[in-house]
């Protein structure tokens, strides 16, 4: 019956059954095709599946913190501003609110809080009629595993990968151990990664002072941390928080009332993130980078080290004073440039004007202001609402007697200090640098590469190659002094020519175009005679003295032509400081650095700059005697020859070049350098305590202007640094070394190596029959006291500048 009538409704000529068969057997291969592409895609989706067992010991990308010596946070190095901080070290409150705000059954689930998923599906269909952003119900170990392990793809794929991973998540890890990895490695905005870095970015504060208004408000940020920017959106911003504290009062996680006082209080935060309080050390930090990039390549900025650097953060902050105060009081010497731009004062003329003008940020009370009148005095309406006023008088005849100055030109001004009206400012054309360290283990204390890092980041200190002038000369005579000279030598002041190998002759001459004879190399040095230091070199062979400039670090290769001897060669202000040491230290190299020590995050030493050997200093006391460490470095020089030269370079700020360091009332030893042409200007000076070295020029290399010499530019910034720097230090004389024996030379006091001292007193100062004489009395006027005039030179003009030299010529 059952087939006549699938005949009778079947219009075909072949049999039901066989097309039974044909549709049977094509659903069935249909299935088969679907279960086998849905086993294809599961094979691709998870092929690739990452192992949340990676997350037991896993440590998110930290920032190198960098600290001065003396604990002081002067920067960060990171690709992800972070600082990791442990769980149990997570105040409860912000981790409530965190909680409050993302995940309040976290403590419950097992991964996927269904209850959870299924409100946000619910909110999704308002959100999706009100053109609102989706939710995705994720919880906490579900962004863990998405952040941590899964790329952010808004895929069905993406989400399959982070239910399952978070389920792993849950067998593999503690609760505490999930929160832990989340709090540290949420993006929260303000460059902040983790809630270590976003409560020192907001607030300046390390999460364990954090109030509860301000973990609630870092509680609001994982949803959108841009849509509560705390100033562009700042009512948004309070309102999020304020539904933070609201759920967590509901949850009986805070008190009501505690809860209503916090959603009272003002959102105030930082205006921009900042890595660290102190400002002054960018030149130094950023060659920190630099050289710790090439020591730790990329775990720099992913290690999460702890860094302790050489520097001082009272030397450094007295460095950048007194370099930029040195440049700006050239600056001003050589008159008002006028101003570069101006402006109609139409409406938004602030904003385009402080775009125009960007100001070095280490001036801090500097302000862009426009020229709104030049009659009688100046009046200027500086930009950001800031009170009109006047220029002082002094800074309007400055304008008057340069450029000048009329309505509409843009200026930079600053409140005057004393009384009221503004003081008139310009950013020094020229640029300069100042290095200063420790002469024993070549720490460096303090290191300025220019006049502000925020206008050029380039680093004069150790970057820019540039002539030292005559501040080379006390390695020739330390090279005399080694190979036969002694103080008790003298060497001719008088005019020398020579031929060179291109067939021109060479006529080095003295600063003040005068000659005095035959002179001791004492006072050679201190007067800074060019052609005695010519004839000098000559003596000893270019060959030594190249040897000794390279051994101490001056130059990787010096040619051993004559011309090197009054500084043609090039150098950088941090070699240079750092040869000089070897005077202070008696003799040896050091080994400059800024890096002292890095550990990683497990407090172990992976970089010690001092890498001497001491065998018995982990050891108990013993009663016996303690561990005698080996200096530093190769010894070089004599260190009677090193001693030698300190005392003749203290010569120099007593009776020479650099009278003006006086001032400093204690034993200072330096030397002025200028280079010909006045391109640029050195001071290199010592204490027994720290070296310092001061280099003043154009980065293009022009001259300063005549009679810009070291001692009028560059030893001023000295005296200012070492006036800071000298403070709380007591006074020291240069001790000399113990095999140094001593005898009189023209009334001075020299020290000699053993055997080549005089038998009796050296010089004019001997003659005398009522007994010795002051030196000087036997050098008046920095020539001889005999009867015996200087040879005849041409009469020259008097010079306007101290008897210093122009360095090549």
């Amino acid at each position: 019956m059952l087939e006549k009538a699938l005949r009778r409704l079947w219009p075909f000529e072949e049999p039901p059954e066989r097309w039974v068969v044909v549709v049977g057997v094509t659903v069935l291969s249909v299935i088969a095709a679907g279960g086998f592409a849905l086993a294809i895609y599961a094979a691709w989706l998870f092929h690739d599946m990452p192992d949340a067992g990676d997350l037991a010991d896993y440590r998110p990308p930290t920032a190198t913190r960098v600290y001065a010596w003396d604990g002081t946070l002067i920067g960060e190095f990171s690709d992800e501003r972070r600082i990791f901080v442990p769980y149990d070290q997570i105040p409860p409150q912000l981790v409530q609110a965190y909680l409050a705000a993302e995940d309040r059954n976290f403590f419950e689930h097992s991964g996927v809080d269904v209850q959870g998923l299924s409100r946000a599906m619910a909110k999704n269909v308002l959100n999706a009629v009100r053109g609102r952003r989706l939710e995705g119900g994720s919880t906490i170990t579900q962004q863990v595993a998405k952040n941590v392990l899964l790329t952010s793809d808004a895929t069905v794929g993406r989400k399959l990968k982070e239910a399952i991973l978070a389920r792993r998540l849950e067998q593999t890890l503690t609760k505490d151990r999930i929160l832990e990895l989340y709090l540290n490695e949420i993006w929260l905005g303000y460059r902040s990664y983790g809630v270590g870095a976003a409560a020192y970015n907001y607030f300046g504060k390390p999460v364990s002072q954090l109030t509860l208004a301000e973990s609630a408000y870092l509680a609001a940020l994982p949803k959108g941390p841009d849509n509560y920017h705390p100033i562009r959106r700042k009512q948004k911003a309070l309102e999020r928080r304020n539904w933070v504290l609201n759920e967590m009062a509901e949850l009986g996680w805070v008190s009501r009332a505690d809860a209503e006082a916090a959603m009272k209080e003002d959102l105030k935060v930082q205006p921009a993130p900042t890595r660290a309080k102190y400002k002054d050390a960018d030149y130094f930090v950023e060659e920190v980078r630099r050289r710790g990039l090439a020591t730790l390549d990329d775990r720099l900025l992913k290690g999460g080290y702890y860094m302790r650097t050489t520097l001082d953060p009272r030397l450094q902050t007295a460095a950048r004073v007194a370099l930029m105060d040195g440049l700006e009081t050239y600056d001003r010497r050589h008159g008002w440039r006028g101003a570069k731009f101006s402006t109609d004062m139409a409406g938004g003329w602030e904003a385009v004007a402080i775009k125009q003008m960007p100001h070095p940020s280490e001036r801090r009370d500097w302000r862009v202001a426009a020229v709104t009148s030049v009659e009688g005095g100046v009046r200027v309406q500086p930009a950001k609402d800031y009170e009109p006023g006047s220029l002082v008088a002094e800074d309007v005849a400055w304008a008057r007697a340069g450029k000048g100055l009329k309505a509409g030109d843009l200026i930079f001004v600053e409140p005057a200090k004393s009384g009221s009206g503004y003081r008139l400012r310009q950013v020094p054309a020229v640029n300069g640098a100042l290095v200063a360290m420790e002469p024993y283990s070549g720490r460096v204390l303090a290191m300025v590469g220019g006049y502000s890092f925020s206008l050029s980041n380039f680093n004069r200190a150790t970057q820019a190659m540039r002539q030292p002038g005559s501040a080379i000369k006390p390695f020739v005579y330390a090279a005399a002094l080694e190979n036969g000279y002694t103080p008790a030598s003298y060497v001719t002041d008088a005019q020398i020519t020579l031929r060179g190998n291109n067939g021109e002759d060479w006529t080095p001459e003295n600063y003040n175009r005068r000659y005095y004879g035959s002179m001791p190399l004492r006072r050679g040095l201190e007067l800074s005679r060019n052609a005695m230091t010519v004839r000098l070199a000559q003596g000893v062979g270019m060959k030594k003295i190249a040897d000794l400039a390279v051994k101490l670090g001056i130059m990787k290769s010096m040619s051993p032509v004559l011309a090197m001897a009054l500084g043609a060669g090039e150098t950088t202000p941090f070699r240079l400081t750092t040869a000089y040491t070897a005077f202070v230290n008696g003799g040896r190299t050091v080994e400059p650095h800024l890096i002292e020590l890095v550990q990683d995050r497990e407090g172990q030493v992976i970089y010690r700059a001092d890498k001497r050997a001491c065998p018995r200093c982990t050891a108990g006391f013993d009663g016996g005697e303690s561990p005698r460490i080996a200096p530093a470095g190769e010894q070089v020089m004599d260190p009677v020859t090193a001693y030698q030269i300190s005392s003749m370079l203290e010569g120099v700020v007593q009776r020479g070049t650099a009278t003006q360091a006086r001032v400093l009332g204690r034993p200072v030893a330096g030397k002025t350098g200028t280079t010909n042409e006045y391109r640029s200007a050195w001071f290199v000076g010592f204490t027994p305590q720290i070296v310092t070295g001061v280099f003043i020029g154009f980065d293009d290399n022009r001259s300063l202007g005549e009679g810009e010499t070291g001692g009028v530019s560059a030893l001023p910034v000295f005296i200012n640094f070492m006036q800071e720097a000298i403070k709380g230090v007591p006074a020291e004389e240069f001790k000399p070394p113990k095999t140094a024996k001593f005898g009189i030379v023209n009334g001075q006091r020299e020290a000699f190596r053993p055997g080549s001292e005089p038998k009796a007193p050296v010089g004019p100062a001997a003659r005398p029959a009522d007994g010795p004489i002051s030196y000087q009395e036997a050098w008046p006027g920095g020539r001889l006291n005999s009867d015996q005039p200087p040879p005849p030179s041409a009469p020259q003009p008097k010079p306007k500048v101290p008897d210093d030299l122009s360095g090549l010529y």
